[in-house]
């Protein structure tokens, strides 16, 4: 039976209503990870979520920033929520989903930006996204290990996490290896993480790794299209004991040309479960 995974940053989820029923109708979603939903809970659009089709939500939102969100047709356990940095910022929501193959644990993560000045000596946003991605390590290593053991479930891991982590990721590695999202840096620390758990890039499973492709355009460009400056910076990072089972993974960088969009299209990863 197919069950399909989304992650997309919306930055603002009441801005997108309409466009993530327009996908929801388009495309086939189980489970939809949302980040920047940029609202308190209790001002979550649940109704009109529910209407889209997604009767069970998880939600951990504050005002104006961040915000992460998991919505399913499919029955939520075990919703969690982690910190980072000593800093309740609503950047890290997980949740158990019953499968083809039985549970699955969904996270979905919205890495800090960090910034505009690589130097984390004079911009302390781009040191905190580094303590962040520190942090985060070995919990993403247990993680991995836990469901490897059998000791928790297998889990896939969404998000926005801020790190273009290959030279094919970006229009030019030449012109932004020394701007944040792709400087040397983040990117071994995003490569660190990655195989601390031997998690398998969805995405990289079906688009070769000298191929480009981007998940974020930037407002600034009014032809986002055209010039394509693009970014790779929302992944799918899947359990090793899962990956078999993946039978498709792309961008859907259509939505990124719709109507008043998120400046980040949605990707989606399908799975085969018998």
């Amino acid at each position: 039976m197919p069950f399909s995974v989304v992650t997309w940053n919306v930055n603002s989820i009441r801005k997108r209503l309409d466009a993530v029923a327009r996908f929801c109708r388009e495309t086939a979603v189980d489970a939809l990870c949302l980040q920047e939903t940029k609202v308190t809970n209790d001002a979550f659009p649940v109704e009109a979520v529910t209407e889209i089709g997604f009767d069970h939500q998880a939600i951990s939102g504050m005002k104006g920033y961040n915000g992460v969100a998991i919505l399913s047709r499919r029955p939520l356990a075990r919703v969690g929520t982690e910190t980072w940095c000593g800093r309740d910022d609503c950047r890290h929501l997980h949740a158990t989903v019953e499968t083809g193959i039985g549970p699955i644990d969904l996270h979905s993560l919205y890495v800090p930006a960090g910034g505009e000045d690589p130097d984390p000596t004079r911009n302390p946003k781009f040191a905190h996204k580094l303590a962040f991605l520190d942090e985060l390590a070995p919990y993403l290593a247990d993680l991995a290990q836990a469901g490897a053991a059998g000791g928790g479930p297998p889990a896939i891991l969404c998000g926005d996490l801020n790190v273009a982590p290959l030279e094919t990721d970006v229009w030019s590695h030449q012109r932004l290896k020394r701007v944040i999202t792709h400087t040397p840096v983040e990117r071994d620390r995003l490569t660190a993480l990655q195989d601390a758990g031997d998690w398998v890039d969805a995405l990289r499973r079906f688009v070769p790794t000298n191929e480009k492709v981007f998940t974020w355009w930037s407002y600034r460009a009014a032809d986002w299209r055209a010039i394509n400056r693009g970014r790779r910076l929302d992944h799918i990072w899947v359990h090793p004991a899962i990956a078999p089972a993946l039978g498709h993974a792309a961008v859907h960088e259509d939505v990124r040309g719709w109507d008043g969009p998120s400046d980040h299209a949605p990707v989606r990863a399908v799975f085969e479960f018998d």
